[in-house]
């Protein structure tokens, strides 16, 4: 819990409430009314709140990015993580959205204040708002508790969204970060919006439908995930969803100069794989791959960046293949060492799989990065991947779960530099197009002042 800033969010939260108090008759709230949804900040920036579920997640550098690059767009963000997570690995951009971030604890007593004011002044709307939590969360475990858990918080974050003149609230999953929108969208007025990604939106799409009808829009980050979404909607509120695809900086991930390739440098075909250590990320399947391209006699490393779950089986499984000299696990990397790897990459790998429980990918991040950076492809043929990578034009896609599948991918680009290059330079040319971060923040931004407006 961040003391100094929940004391002093607290204090700002009960002198709006006692100068709002003063206020009377329906007149004076309707004044209310106006400046909540138009104040903006000194500078007359839009006020946008970011709702994510952990922060600061190293795995989760696009939300970290996406912000970094809405402030460049003169909107002013402020953040409401669910939970603060407890790392010791952290962006080096991510520093100060710690320091200001409103990390609130489950309950305190300023929570409490809050929900006595809306119970006092709008006890119908409290009260739907809570039972619609509960009714459209009823069969799901996760998302039942998870929203019985979220619910105070977010009554709160509302009291302090309505002081600080928050114009636009947007939330990054369609989970528990979306449901906190809701809540806070019922009892404020203040629009939003949020992103759906991967799993948070294949797993269990418990209330989607009432959190599509609430938003101002919707953010899908591929048409897969938009058809998907209007499925569960039985094909309402199609003009709600906007495909505003993840981004990267491609001033950051920049191809590498021919003298650094470490195919000129006579080093090992260098294999990479970026991602959590976990059965979504299909990284056993590389190690298949591997196996089979050693027996095969190929010359090559394979390094996996990450860590996770699975950490301890996968090492497992090198050692009983034999790879142990082959295989490198480097942990959780910073963005600048992701980048150091990719400039001695000679291709990335990204294996992704359903899993048995409903999880899927949307389009991985580090697929744009190494595009970005020119470093040739090979992914899963599954979810919103093959809106990035075309197969035979800018990577390679293969059937997920199919090692052998995979390794003869990695064959081909190990055996064949022109196609390495063209790739490369592909990859590049189509994350310029359609998945540069900055082009995107802008778009989405654009809807974040219509709502203004």
């Amino acid at each position: 819990m961040d003391t100094k800033r929940t004391t002093s969010t607290g204090v700002a939260v009960e002198s709006a409430i006692t100068e709002k108090r003063s206020l009377k008759g329906s007149e004076d709230k309707a004044l209310l009314k106006k400046q909540r949804h138009s104040v903006k900040s000194i500078d007359g920036r839009t006020k946008v709140a970011y709702i994510v579920s952990r922060f600061p997640k190293i795995t989760e550098t696009f939300i970290l990015y996406e912000m970094l690059a809405v402030e460049q767009q003169l909107v002013e963000v402020e953040l409401y993580p669910l939970l603060r997570e407890r790392t010791s690995l952290m962006h080096q951009e991510a520093i100060a959205f710690v320091e200001r971030a409103h990390f609130t604890p489950f309950i305190s007593w300023s929570i409490l204040r809050a929900h006595l004011y809306y119970l006092g002044r709008k006890p119908l709307i409290y009260l739907n708002t809570l039972w619609t939590i509960l009714r459209e969360n009823w069969g799901s475990f996760r998302f039942f508790f998870g929203g019985l858990g979220i619910f105070p918080k977010s009554v709160y974050f509302a009291r302090v969204m309505e002081s600080e003149g928050i114009n636009h609230v947007h939330a990054h999953f369609a989970s528990h970060p979306a449901a906190a929108a809701y809540i806070i969208h019922c009892l404020t007025g203040i629009p939003f919006s949020f992103t759906a990604h991967g799993s948070d939106l294949h797993r269990d799409r418990h209330m989607l439908q009432e959190k599509v009808s609430k938003a101002a829009f919707v953010v899908a980050i591929s048409e897969y995930n938009k058809n998907l979404i209007i499925a569960e909607c039985n094909g309402k509120s199609v003009e709600k969803i906007k495909v505003i695809h993840c981004g990267v900086d491609t001033r950051v991930f920049v191809p590498q100069k021919e003298e650094e390739s470490s195919r000129e440098n006579n080093k090992h075909f260098m294999i990479l794989c970026i991602g959590t250590l976990h059965e979504v990320k299909g990284q056993t399947y590389l190690i298949q791959a591997c196996q089979l391209l050693h027996e095969r006699g190929l010359e090559f490393t394979c390094h996996f960046a990450g860590d996770g779950p699975d950490e301890g089986m996968l090492k497992g499984q090198v050692l009983k293949a034999g790879l142990s000299s082959r295989v490198e696990f480097h942990g959780q990397l910073t963005r600048e060492e992701i980048r150091g790897l990719l400039c001695q990459a000679d291709v990335l790998a990204t294996p992704s799989v359903p899993t048995g429980n409903g999880r899927r990918e949307g389009i991985p991040v580090v697929l744009m990065e190494a595009m970005s950076s020119a470093v040739p492809v090979v992914a899963s043929e599954i979810s919103g991947i093959p809106e990035l990578v075309t197969d035979g034009e800018n990577g390679l896609l293969v059937p997920p779960g199919d090692g052998r599948a995979l390794a003869n991918a990695l064959k081909r680009l190990y055996q064949d530099s022109i196609m390495r290059s063209r790739f490369g330079k592909a990859g590049r040319e189509k994350v310029l197009a359609e998945f540069d971060l900055n082009k995107n923040a802008a778009r989405l931004t654009q809807h974040f002042n219509e709502e203004v407006s």
